[in-house]
């Protein structure tokens, strides 16, 4: 089976992404229809249409595909690159630098340090004893454990990578699904709590997924700074909503038969030394400086390498768990930051700005449209992938109706702007969990072996509906960013 994903892959899918990023590399500038298209910028759209379908079809691995962008950019599209290709008679040339900054965009930096943190937690045991001590409030009736689930694992996905925090979580969770009953529908709801509060949790904070911190990116590049309290302000309402919501739907779905769950959590084991209060102090001190970055005006960014910095000179963070950070997810969020910087750099999202109406269209369909497009791909390709490839687009479709000459620009600034629409994306990239592929997750889920993909999808597709229509409401109407 594999050989044949394999032979699918490079004698089918790779040719036609090739044929046709020559394609459109290729052919006269005037194929385009656009008056001030100039050569590099036809690169860029070349190279946009050559990583969106990589990621879609997935030839190679997500972040190498990124890797590959931000080299051919460099080479084809820079001030520095092959002399033939890089002539300023073609066209604006971005900056070798700029383009190479992308593997290390502030935002990548933050993920770094949220990375470095969520490794330390879990060295040292602090996932599991916040787990202990917070499940413990619970008590034993399975609704509430249950609701208990959702909660524990969402917080923990705000500040941990959603993937570790399945993985922890399903270890704590499988010696309660052993002890239910077979006929016991209750433990399918407790095994969807994991992707469910996953995905829901990650959207809480800037970096709580990767499209989170595309979304951030993407609005620090378009001149507009959200805050991570300022995120967290508004978005950990809606995520507590929506898990109000999925444990409805989980227990109106998968009601229990069993009368009372005991959780038998292991207390942590690790030694408490100096090193353990090094890493509580500097997981606790990092959280508080990054929710009140508004009063100490510290950039949340910079504030991502405290715990980097702490970790590394007492020794406690070394080569070995430096393997440990997710390096992919970095390298493939600074990917999209590349597209980003050569879609305005070489003057590209500009000429798309005047050379098509956005301003003139209409802001609820370019909303809906927007996020149903993300929504769909998030469930086939990589929630980061997805994200890293429309949201570069979409800020350019933002500032086109941001225009005050912009016919719909009073609708759009009072429906919250480029930040609603942005963040909105980044929600629907992280709403998507219809099918086992969809997100790690649903994945650790469905290796339970208690869930049929038909339950996680009737789940993924009421939440999917209501977290879209109620994302929708809560961005641009009831609370959306000022």
């Amino acid at each position: 089976m594999s050989n044949k994903k394999f032979n699918v892959k490079y004698c089918v899918f790779l040719p036609i992404v090739l044929i046709l990023t020559i394609f459109l590399w290729a052919v006269p500038v005037s194929f385009y229809g656009i008056e001030a298209l100039t050569v590099v910028q036809q690169r860029v759209i070349a190279l946009f249409v050559f990583a969106a379908l990589m990621w879609i079809f997935e030839i190679i691995p997500n972040w190498a595909t990124s890797l590959l962008v931000i080299t051919i950019a460099l080479l084809t599209v820079s001030n520095k690159g092959i002399g033939i290709f890089c002539n300023p008679e073609y066209g604006k040339l971005v900056s070798y630098s700029r383009i190479m900054s992308s593997m290390a965009d502030p935002v990548v930096m933050l993920f770094l340090g949220g990375f470095v943190l969520a490794i330390m937690a879990e060295r040292y045991g602090l996932d599991v004893t916040l787990a202990r001590a917070l499940l413990k409030l619970f008590g034993t009736k399975p609704e509430i454990v249950l609701l208990g689930f959702l909660i524990m694992i969402s917080i923990f996905s705000m500040f941990m990578s959603n993937t570790a925090t399945a993985a922890m979580m399903l270890a704590l969770l499988t010696p309660v699904l052993s002890k239910l009953p077979s006929d016991d529908k209750g433990k399918v709801g407790l095994a969807l709590s994991i992707p469910v509060a996953a995905n829901l949790g990650g959207i809480g904070t800037p970096i709580g997924t990767p499209p989170n911190a595309t979304a951030k990116g993407a609005l620090e590049q378009a001149g507009i700074d959200v805050t991570f309290g300022e995120w967290c302000v508004h978005m950990i309402p809606y995520v507590i909503i929506m898990i109000l919501i999925a444990w409805v739907f989980l227990r109106l779905f998968f009601p229990f038969k069993t009368k009372k769950l005991v959780l038998e959590i292991p207390e942590n084991t690790k030694k408490k030394d100096w090193k353990m209060v090094v890493v509580w102090v500097t997981f606790i001190g990092t959280i508080l400086l990054w929710a009140t970055e508004q009063l100490t005006h510290i950039n949340s960014n910079i504030v991502a390498f405290v715990p980097l910095a702490v970790f590394t000179a007492t020794g406690l963070f070394g080569k070995e768990e430096i393997k440990e950070i997710n390096w992919n997810v970095l390298w493939l969020v600074a990917g999209g930051f590349c597209l980003g910087y050569c879609l305005q750099d070489t003057g590209l999202a500009k000429v798309l700005i005047q050379a098509i109406p956005f301003g003139n269209m209409s802001v609820i369909l370019v909303l809906a449209v927007a996020g149903l497009v993300c929504y769909f791909l998030s469930n086939f390709i990589s929630n980061s992938a997805t994200a890293a490839l429309l949201i570069p687009i979409l800020i350019v479709v933002a500032e086109g109706m941001a225009d005050p000459s912009a016919a719909n620009n009073a609708q759009f600034v009072a429906m919250g702007g480029t930040s609603a629409m942005i963040i909105f994306i980044a929600v629907c990239a992280s709403i998507a969990m219809l099918f086992p592929i969809s997100t790690p997750p649903n994945a650790i889920a469905s290796s339970t072996g208690m869930v049929e993909t038909k339950d996680m999808t009737k789940v993924g597709l009421v939440i999917g509906v209501i977290g879209f229509i109620f994302g929708y409401f809560w961005l641009t109407k009831i609370f959306p960013f000022a």
